[in-house]
Parts: C-alpha cells; sequence; structure tokens
C-alpha cells in the first residue's frame, strides 16, 4: 500500500451510547474527518491499526450532507448504528446542524440531534428470514437449552443482517455464553462475513437487556452496544406483530464492562429508530501512514 508522507488525517475518538454522562462508556468510535484522498485498502489499515468495533471515514456526498464508509477491523460494512450516530456528532462539528444526512451502502440515513444524544432511522425496511439450524442448535450456540427461547430466532435486515434471538428472561440474557465453534457453525448466513448471535429479553414492558457476540478471526468478541443490532430487534418487534407505537431502553455492554443504553422506538407508520447519547473524547492526527 503506497503511503503519502505529506498526507495528514484529523481524527476524532467518541464513545456513542454513553450511559448517564459516564463519558467512559459506550461503544468507542474513531471518524476521520476527510477520507477523500484514501483509497478502500488504506481505508482498512487504518481500520486494522486502531482496531476499534469501527472507525469511520467522511466523505463528500451529493445526495445527502455526506457519505461515510465504515470499516471493522477486517472488511467494510454497510450500514452500523453506533459508527452513523458518532459521526453524526463530527459531520455537525465541522458544518453545523442538528439534522444530517448520511449517505451509506445500505442507503441514505436521516440522523436528529437534541444536544448530544442523537437519533437515527433504520437504512431500510426490514426484511427477515428464518434461520437453517434448529431452535436447539441456535440455543447452544450460547450455551442454553431450547426452553431458554422465548420465540423463534430470525435473521433480520434493516441495514446490516443479524441474527436475532429472544430469550425468556433476563437471567438466561446474563448466563449466555458463547460457544466459537457452534456460533461459526450455526449462526453463520451465506454470504455473511461473521457468525453471529443477538440475544435480548424484556425485563420490564419498556426495559430491554440485550448482548451481541460476533466471530473475529476466529474468537468471540462481545460488542458493548451494537444500534444495527437494536435496528434489527425493531424489525424483529414488527415481524411477530408488537403493539404500536412502541418505546424501549435497551442496556448492553455490562458483561464488558462498557455499560451503553440504547433508546428504540417504533412509530405506527413502521418507523425504527436508535439513539444514544455521544461524548468526544479527544482529537488527534496521523501524518504519514
Amino acid at each position: 500500500m503506497a503511503s503519502d508522507p505529506d498526507m495528514r488525517l484529523p481524527y476524532r475518538i467518541l464513545n456513542v451510547f454513553t450511559v448517564a454522562g459516564d463519558r467512559l462508556s459506550g461503544n468507542p468510535l474513531c471518524v476521520f474527518e476527510d477520507g477523500s484522498a484514501l483509497t478502500t485498502s488504506q481505508m482498512q489499515a487504518l481500520a486494522r491499526q486502531l482496531n476499534l468495533s469501527e472507525t469511520t471515514f467522511i466523505l463528500p456526498s451529493q445526495t445527502a450532507t455526506a457519505a461515510v464508509r465504515i470499516f471493522t477491523p477486517t472488511f467494510e460494512m454497510p450500514f452500523a448504528g453506533h459508527p452513523t450516530l458518532g459521526t453524526a456528532q463530527v459531520v455537525r462539528a465541522l458544518r453545523g446542524g442538528d439534522h444530517i444526512t448520511l449517505e451509506m451502502p445500505a442507503g441514505i440515513v436521516p440522523v436528529t440531534a437534541r444536544g448530544d444524544r442523537w437519533e437515527l432511522r433504520a437504512a431500510k425496511e426490514p426484511a427477515t428470514q428464518k434461520p437453517i439450524a434448529s431452535r436447539t442448535q441456535l440455543a447452544t450456540m450460547v450455551g442454553l437449552d431450547e426452553e431458554a427461547l422465548a420465540g423463534d430466532p430470525l435473521w433480520v435486515n434493516t441495514g446490516s443482517e443479524q441474527l436475532v434471538m429472544p430469550l425468556r428472561s433476563v437471567a438466561d440474557v446474563i448466563r449466555a455464553v458463547a460457544d466459537p465453534a457452534r456460533i461459526a457453525q450455526y449462526g453463520f448466513q451465506p454470504g455473511g462475513r461473521e457468525a453471529m448471535a443477538y440475544v435480548w429479553a424484556r425485563a420490564s414492558e419498556h426495559e430491554i437487556v440485550a448482548r451481541f457476540f460476533f466471530t473475529q478471526h476466529g474468537a468471540i468478541i462481545e460488542d458493548p452496544a451494537t444500534g444495527s443490532a437494536c435496528a434489527n430487534l425493531g424489525g424483529y418487534l414488527l415481524a411477530i406483530g408488537a403493539a404500536l407505537p412502541l418505546a424501549a431502553t435497551v442496556q448492553q455492554g455490562v458483561a464488558v464492562g462498557r455499560p451503553s443504553l440504547l433508546g428504540l422506538r417504533i412509530t405506527e407508520d413502521r418507523g425504527i429508530y436508535v439513539a444514544g447519547d455521544v461524548v468526544e473524547l479527544g482529537a488527534g492526527v496521523f501524518d504519514a501512514f
């Protein structure tokens, strides 16, 4: 990969879906303010260097406030929740405005702010698909028996496809233990890039506890806060006929020491919205690379 010794790349570090003003809660994100001089391979290399769950690059757009590309350390994503909200915060800092649209491979995503709380509308209408694996096989991926399932798991896609698994109780969510071999076998969708399981249960009518496991280089990683999966949870609730309108708070990340809070709401017209608080921690510049 060729490098430019004169290239300077300003970036910002943020936390998204923070809790009660705790600046070190939520899910970390790096946002490069201008990725227009970078190739895809350079973006991927920078994301690998930073080794956060996602790194984003702001680009010019003809159809939105800005275009955004999102990279994990190993591949590019068409859409992701916490990168969308965190990047919107940086776009506002650079260009102003509390109503922003972000162009992504999954579509144009509207994002709106009230202070430092941002809310996105899901990138597209939810599509669902039944898993090939049985309920018993899916339960064993997270160390549970079939009786722990509160309903049928579904693959849901509101911009990024994920396997959504309802559990009977918060206790079941807490005691879930991901099995790398079984998740790789049963939690992988043909054409996907990683195996996964998003497990959730209601703590009360308006409170949900969730965890998201995924594979990376054969290892299991647990995500502190997964906005795209929260949107897919909205798609799941629509698929099972939940009463609308609906609003809930989703707690995630406690098991990995990064407590996070995500707001989910579904409107009567079936719009899925995900919200969270964003904190900017600091900024820096990559010189040559």
